[in-house]
């Protein structure tokens, strides 16, 4: 069965350095295969001057490789006036998505998902796939290569054990960089995703969950790219904390989204 198109968010704040490699990488590999076709959106998320434009030189530079390779690829920027986070960013990408896009997704602008697996994925998404939502997993299995610090690892384990236990989702890695969704599965959700942070993968998943969609894994190369946005500890706290919050923000949305589906919302957690 073909491919349906897949619109790819990538979040940026004062990537200035990283993303144009990471952007270069993904344009590289995708010129190699004319399907599914992509639309890339980098979200520029208030960044510093300087890294503003490094993100629009970027894209400028990505958006005329595709044109003078006749390629059915698209990218283009999205700007905030201001920085909200990164869920915001996502939520701003996906909202500006090609209609016709059968699956939304989202990939970190730092490269920690390099882009021949970003494509591996993107290669997974087909019509007749068996899921709903495709999340990357930092895990290491055979074959695959998981670069990670040990306190990384550690407390993102332990935010994921947190997460099962309120959500109860079957996933060992919410917080990875790369996710996808159905267009149909996830359209109707958007209006009711209200995280402005990191909190965003796992509000995305919970409410797909209790929609009755089928969540699934996909271990993945993933490599620590030095500096991270996030303040671990700090913010490991803030999501363990949020995690109650966001359970009954996503309680009070069931019968708001029931009657606009027709009833047909399903809680399956």
């Amino acid at each position: 069965m073909p491919h349906t198109p897949v619109s790819i968010v990538i979040p940026a704040y004062d990537e200035g350095e990283r993303l144009p490699v990471f952007l270069r990488a993904v344009v590289g590999r995708a010129l190699a295969t004319a399907r599914p076709r992509l639309e890339l959106i980098v979200v520029d998320d208030g960044s510093a001057t300087e890294h503003a434009r490094a993100h629009g030189a970027a894209v400028a530079e990505a958006a005329e490789t595709l044109r003078q390779a006749g390629s059915p690829h698209r990218v283009r920027l999205v700007t905030q006036s201001r920085n909200q986070g990164k869920g915001a960013a996502i939520r701003r990408g996906w909202a500006e998505a090609d209609p016709e896009a059968g699956w939304l997704g989202f990939v970190d602008a730092d490269g920690s998902v390099c882009a021949v697996e970003l494509i591996r994925l993107v290669d997974m998404l087909r019509p007749d796939a068996r899921f709903d939502a495709l999340c990357g997993a930092r895990v290491r299995t055979a074959g695959r290569r998981v670069r990670r610090s040990l306190f990384r690892h550690l407390q993102g384990r332990m935010f994921a054990l947190l997460v099962e236990g309120v959500f109860g989702l079957g996933l060992s890695d919410t917080q990875c960089g790369v996710k996808f969704a159905r267009a149909e599965r996830l359209r109707p959700l958007l209006a009711t995703l209200r995280e402005g942070g990191w909190l965003l993968d796992v509000e995305m998943l919970a409410a797909l969950h209790r929609a009755g969609a089928s969540l699934a894994e996909e271990a993945i190369d993933w490599a620590d790219t030095g500096s991270s946005h996030v303040r671990f500890g700090v913010d490991a706290a803030r999501m363990a904390w949020g995690l109650r919050a966001l359970k009954r923000h996503l309680a009070s949305a069931e019968p708001r989204l029931a009657d606009e589906d027709g009833g047909r919302w399903r809680d399956v957690a």
